[in-house]
């Protein structure tokens, strides 16, 4: 399906690229297909993810809408950004996790300091 087609109900969608994978393994891209809503970050369309469609995706997040946090730091079509801010859009939107940061899994990646590891 084009991610920029019209869902049956004559819906956009979103079509999410999301790296998967935990250390050791070789990644691979899950793609998902999500109704697309006008103003929705790609954090949303992530949580939509894991409530329809795979509750094993791995994906940290403290807040919505509100660049506090800074846990859902990842990077989206190329660039390192904060998928809480950056805005959903029809068609294909790939997403990994940080580079040069060790991978737990999927898009969570370890960005605690050495002093903040206990």
């Amino acid at each position: 399906m084009n991610g920029n087609s019209k869902a049956g109900s004559g819906q956009l969608s979103a079509r999410l690229k999301v790296s998967r994978g935990r250390p050791g393994e070789a990644p691979r891209y899950d793609e998902f297909v999500i109704p697309y809503e006008d103003g929705e970050s790609v954090l949303d369309g992530l949580v939509r993810i894991r409530e329809l469609h795979d509750p094993g995706l791995a994906v940290r997040f403290s807040c919505f809408n509100a660049n506090v946090c800074k846990e859902c730091t990842m990077v989206i079509d190329g660039e390192v950004g904060y998928a809480c801010i950056a805005k959903l859009r029809p068609g294909v939107t790939q997403i990994d996790p940080l580079p040069n940061r060790p991978l737990i899994r999927d898009l969570v990646s370890d960005t605690l300091s050495r002093k903040e590891r206990i």
